[in-house]
């Protein structure tokens, strides 16, 4: 079941871009520092979505490295501070006169 809602909505994404494509067929001129280049509409808002969304994730993952160094930072210290607890516990109790 859980296949078939996914086809079913893959299919209507597909569909909807294809109307988009279809209404948005108009060719616009996109100028750029190394000259110009003539594209339909439809496709240059879809490489900016797609360009987007790839700066996105690369964002995103340059964050996740950031907290994970983090993470194991803190793991390390962790560790460091559970050797020294339990040496602490290991040392005899001084009784007091």
């Amino acid at each position: 079941m859980r296949r078939v809602i996914g086809l079913f909505l893959l299919l209507l994404v597909v569909l909807f871009g294809l109307s988009f494509a279809l209404l948005n067929a108009g060719s616009v001129q996109l100028d750029y520092y190394f000259g110009t280049v003539s594209l339909p509409l439809s496709l240059l808002l879809v490489l900016a979505l797609i360009v987007g969304a790839v700066l996105g994730v690369v964002a995103a993952l340059a964050m996740m490295l950031g907290r994970q160094r983090e993470l194991g930072r803190a793991r390390r210290k962790l560790a460091e501070i559970e050797k020294e607890l339990n040496e602490l516990r290991r040392l005899p109790l001084k009784d007091q006169p």
